[in-house]
C-alpha cells in the first residue's frame, strides 16, 4: 500500500510575531524616553520626599535659590516680575507645567510666596520639585 505523497509546504513569513516585536520595541522606547529628563534650572538643594518623580521635559522651572534669588529656567528674574515672565513663557508653550524648585533651606514663607506668584499666572499645572528620600539615605 502506497502512502500519498505530501506536497511540500511553501515557506511563508509570519506577520503576527513581527507585529508583536515592533509593538514591544515601540513600548520599550516610549518608556525609556519618558525616564530621560533634563532639569533646565538653577542648582539648589531640594527637599526630600518619598513620592518624588522625574520631571517632564518641556516644563517651565521656577527656582528660589539658597540666596533667595528667583530664576525661571536659569534666567534671573525679580520677585515682582515672576508672574509676568511666567505668563510670557506660558503663551509660547501653553501646555507646559510649572515646576517650583525651591531650596530646602528657604523658609516656608518664601515657598508660599513663590507658590502664590505661580498661581497668579496662567499656569494650569503646577508641581513641586523634590529629591527622592532614598537618594539622601544612600549618601548621595
Amino acid at each position: 500500500m502506497r502512502l500519498p505523497a505530501s506536497k511540500p509546504k511553501r515557506a511563508r513569513i509570519e506577520i503576527v510575531p513581527m507585529i508583536d516585536t515592533v509593538f514591544f520595541l515601540l513600548v520599550y522606547f516610549m518608556i525609556a524616553t519618558l525616564t530621560m529628563t533634563r532639569m533646565n534650572a538653577q542648582k539648589v538643594a531640594l527637599p526630600v520626599s518619598q513620592t518624588a518623580a522625574a520631571k517632564p521635559a518641556n516644563d517651565i522651572v521656577v527656582t528660589v535659590a539658597a540666596n533667595g534669588r528667583f530664576f525661571i529656567d536659569r534666567d534671573p528674574v525679580s520677585e515682582s516680575g515672576v508672574t509676568a515672565e511666567l505668563n510670557a513663557r506660558l503663551k509660547k508653550t501653553p501646555a507646559a507645567a510649572v515646576v517650583i524648585n525651591c531650596d530646602k533651606d528657604q523658609p516656608a514663607g518664601r515657598f508660599a510666596r513663590i507658590f502664590d506668584l505661580v498661581k497668579q499666572s496662567d499656569a494650569a499645572n503646577v508641581m513641586v520639585a523634590t529629591t527622592p528620600k532614598d537618594h539622601w539615605e544612600n549618601g548621595q
